[in-house]
């Protein structure tokens, strides 16, 4: 595990999947993702078992807040296209608790994965992709140390 201030990192689990599918088939909860369409859980087992053949540092993590005595997961993140060659990765993330929104979760998950690639995986450049709508996102990429570099004009079909 990976351990920050208010949170910890671990590999996805298939207990986590009922939260996953819930997150990610609520409209407000998707609307800063890629993914469009709802899932179901077949669907998001079939995403596990893809992740559990890759290798454990390309696997992606549940984000967990601390509570008083347990740990209450909260979202999940991870690299995606991860270039060993070029020591390059995409990093994205999930907070879909939306109780947690607003509270700084997002930007301390970022400082984490960004330490645990520079640090553990030995990566020089991580980068994201964030939607022009999703201001929340933007002030937590920055807050973590991302910086703009352009843009993709006209990129999402997004309500008409």
């Amino acid at each position: 595990m990976i351990y920050g201030k208010r949170i910890r990192l671990r590999h996805a689990e298939r207990d986590d999947l009922p939260r996953f599918v819930a997150w990610l088939n609520d409209p407000e909860v998707r609307q800063g993702l890629a993914l469009f369409l709802p899932l179901s859980q077949p669907e998001e087992e079939q995403w596990l078992e893809k992740t559990l053949q890759r290798p454990a540092e390309e696997r992606p993590f549940t984000i967990e807040a601390r509570q008083e005595h347990s740990w209450q997961p909260i979202g999940s993140c991870g690299f995606e296209i991860l270039d060993w060659r070029n020591r390059s990765a995409e990093v994205g993330i999930l907070i879909g608790e939306k109780s947690y929104w607003n509270q700084g979760y997002g930007t301390e998950t970022m400082q984490l994965l960004l330490e645990h690639a520079f640090s553990t995986l030995n990566l020089n450049r991580v980068y994201l992709r964030v939607f022009e709508d999703n201001p929340r996102a933007i002030r937590a990429y920055e807050k973590a140390g991302f910086v703009h570099e352009g843009r993709m004009r006209q990129a999402e079909f997004h309500l008409g």
